[in-house]
């Protein structure tokens, strides 16, 4: 190598430091960063989430709204993160919300005590079934599977507790930036202190106040309430595939359907899994669960990862209900907008030195979950397609629907408790 190339990379590399001090010059950490996650469930999900108890379940409780189980709920998670160390005495921060979100004058954030893990139990003495059968994955809108479909995972060939190799890519991210683990101090809505649940009728439009002794006063306005229902319906198909349709929403950025299914063996027991998606890039994972911002559910429209804004159909393929002939329970996400804020605002100028005080973002979306393959089934996990006159009619009890027992503990013990077992659905009041 010459001396004059030499120079050449020697100053590449200094301007190459030079632009990164830059950069991060222009994009200071702020002292405090705040996320709230703000959805609507129904179907399944809205029924599920209607369900509280005690501790966990209390908390869930309040998170989501309460009220008639069969009809649409509101969930919503708060999360601050600061730099900053608690100024005279423990941790103390508080969420002032409008009238219209009914949560009283204000819900608390509080910071957790962090408790030290004890030993981790050895592999050995831990209760662990091996499950038998496989898990047949299958991915793409389609009124067939496409060749080199399904993909199988056997469980025989899988270590106890050991995640199966090749279901979850980095693709999809799981964009949360605030933590317990990346902030000097934190704080986080529900928690056993807060006394109010969000409810059905709840609104987040309108003014809103962060403040606290960890953290700059933080205020902002929403113009963004929570996202409509999702409705589904399914139409079986002549060829053994299933017709998926739903409703737009209006705000919606992208849409995403999954589906678990399983064929039951004799005795009762659960044989191979199904685990479908409506990627068409073989995606299952990640942040598809999660609230995604618009800029990265554009670029995984673009990839055919999530289906367009425009979307209301998918075709299951055939070959997933006959691989799953007698339970297939499918989840539709719709992600939705974003509201950010910062205090000071960005400059108009990218090369104006800019050091926020504190960012804030709020994300939205809109989820149901369904059966499918369980004659009327659909129609009775789909209570938000009920009119509103029949959501006020008197609730009779009805019997207590069976759980998923074996196939939510395979599923539980195969994927390491990735994805957990399904409960009974309630009395339906």
């Amino acid at each position: 190598m010459t001396n004059s190339t030499l120079r050449l990379l020697a100053v590449a590399g200094a301007a190459t430091v030079v632009v990164a001090g830059f950069s991060i010059a222009q994009t200071a950490a702020p002292v405090a960063r705040y996320e709230m996650r703000a959805g609507t469930t129904s179907g399944l999900m809205g029924g599920m989430a209607g369900m509280k108890g005690g501790g966990m379940g209390a908390m869930m409780g309040m998170a989501f709204g309460g009220g008639n189980r069969n009809a649409p709920q509101h969930e919503l998670w708060l999360e601050l993160g600061s730099s900053r160390i608690p100024a005279g005495g423990p941790p103390k921060a508080d969420h002032f919300m409008p009238a219209g979100a009914k949560l009283g004058l204000s819900v608390p954030l509080k910071t957790p005590v962090k408790v030290p893990a004890g030993p981790e139990e050895p592999p050995e003495k831990r209760d662990f079934k091996r499950p038998k059968g496989r898990i047949l994955i299958f991915w793409g809108c389609g009124e067939h599977a496409p060749a080199g479909q399904p993909v199988i995972i056997d469980f025989a060939k899988i270590a106890a507790g050991q995640m199966p190799p090749g279901l979850w890519t980095s693709n999809v991210p799981m964009e949360r930036r605030v933590s317990y683990a990346s902030s000097k101090t934190y704080g986080s809505w529900p928690n056993d202190e807060g006394k109010t649940s969000v409810r059905t009728d709840s609104s987040l439009i309108g003014a809103h106040k962060v403040a606290g002794n960890y953290t700059p006063e933080m205020n902002f306005t929403l113009t963004k309430d929570f996202m409509g229902a999702l409705r589904t319906s399914t139409y079986p198909q002549p060829s053994g595939a299933t017709l998926l349709r739903w409703n737009p929403l209006p705000d919606a950025t992208g849409y995403h359907v999954s589906l678990i299914g399983g064929k039951m063996e004799k005795g009762g027991e659960m044989g191979d899994m199904v685990w479908w998606s409506s990627s068409m890039t073989r995606e299952f994972g990640g942040g598809l669960s999660d609230w995604l911002s618009p800029a990265t559910v554009a670029r995984l429209v673009a990839a055919r990862t999530v289906l367009a804004p425009a979307t209301t159909t998918c075709m299951v393929p055939a070959e997933v209900k006959a691989a799953a002939p007698q339970f297939q329970m499918a989840t539709l996400y719709a992600y939705g907008p974003e509201e950010s804020f910062a205090y000071p605002p960005r400059p108009a100028n990218p090369k104006t030195p800019w050091k926020p005080e504190w960012t804030a973002d709020i994300r939205h979306r809109s989820m149901t979950g369904f059966l499918m393959g369980m004659p009327g089934m659909d129609e009775a996990a789909a209570g938000n397609d009920r009119k509103e006159s029949d959501q006020k009619a008197q609730c009779q009890p009805k019997p207590r629907k069976r759980g998923l027992g074996g196939f939510g503990g395979m599923i539980g013990g195969a994927l390491g408790g990735v994805v957990g077992a399904v409960g009974g659905s309630g009395d339906g009041c």
